[in-house]
């Protein structure tokens, strides 16, 4: 983790995405600018930025791949515009016969540095009857992604990732100090667990942790919690919103606090050798 590196000020957007891709990036891209006006260096905004919807076939109906995706060129002008580092927390796009669920951040000049395909695939049975499967939809990724840039080290994720503590790990280990969770966690899912997972990834990473959501009732039907949220890496609060409006929270980090809270608890350090530890009865 380098020493030299500044404190700076992150925002993370809070959105409600519906169905129309022009108006989610027209939404996205006016908390963006209150944002950088606000004093943002780094701007995160949530999975599915540029559109939520849970049906499969109209998703992938129309749906271009990242060359015709429009809203890649809109954000890359807006950080050119702003001189942000922008964290597009995900946008759908098509990839063969299934859409991706990906991650671009944009540096302060507007160019793609680095991109990321959300890993694991939220496919589960909730009490309810609420049910997910995205892996009917979006086709999972297989690579995890650091992006080393002036300001930070940043770890890239997106939502279901987050209940995945290896992930982050290895990031942290790789030299991660910022670990982004763009998420659209469900209502019932977020309100037991959000707030929980992100402090204990902060905590046990002696990291950073950048988590802008979704919020609120979307076209589609689905609710998602909101409380986008910056902890640092002592498990502190930072900056939260306190429901599920869209707008954007700010907060100043500096990596002097990681560095401080990974001296503290060296835990990065070490690895137990579980195959030789574990004794099955």
């Amino acid at each position: 983790m380098a020493n030299d590196k500044k404190p700076f000020r992150a925002a993370c957007v809070q959105m409600r995405s519906g169905l129309d891709r022009a108006r989610n990036t027209n939404d996205a891209l006016a908390l963006i600018e209150e944002a950088a006006r606000a004093g943002a260096a780094f701007i995160a905004t949530p999975e599915m930025t540029n559109v939520v919807d849970r049906k499969g076939a109209r998703l992938l109906d129309g749906l271009p791949d990242e060359d015709g995706l429009e809203e890649i060129a809109a954000f890359a002008a807006a950080a050119r515009r702003h001189g942000v580092w922008l964290l597009i927390g995900s946008l759908a796009l098509k990839a063969d016969a299934k859409a991706a669920n990906r991650s671009f951040l944009y540096s302060p000049a507007g160019d793609i540095v680095a991109r990321y395909d959300k890993l694991h695939m939220f496919d589960v049975d909730l009490p309810g009857g609420e049910s997910w499967k995205e892996s009917s939809i979006y086709a999972a990724g297989d690579n995890a992604c650091l992006v080393e840039t002036e300001l930070a080290n940043f770890g890239l994720s997106i939502c279901y990732d987050l209940r995945f503590p290896r992930l982050y790990r290895a990031l942290a280990q790789a030299g991660a100090d910022v670990l982004c969770a763009p998420a659209a966690f469900t209502r019932q899912t977020g309100k037991a667990h959000w707030k929980t997972l992100l402090t204990a990834r902060a905590i046990e990473n002696g990291a950073f942790i950048v988590a802008p959501a979704q919020g609120g009732v979307h076209e589609d039907g689905r609710e998602t919690y909101g409380h986008s949220m910056i902890i640092g890496p002592w498990g502190d609060v930072l900056a939260e919103d306190d429901g599920d409006e869209p707008g954007f929270v700010l907060a100043e980090i500096d990596l002097a606090a990681a560095r401080e809270a990974r001296r503290r608890i060296p835990n990065l350090s070490l690895e137990p050798d579980f195959k030789t530890s574990i004794v099955k009865q």
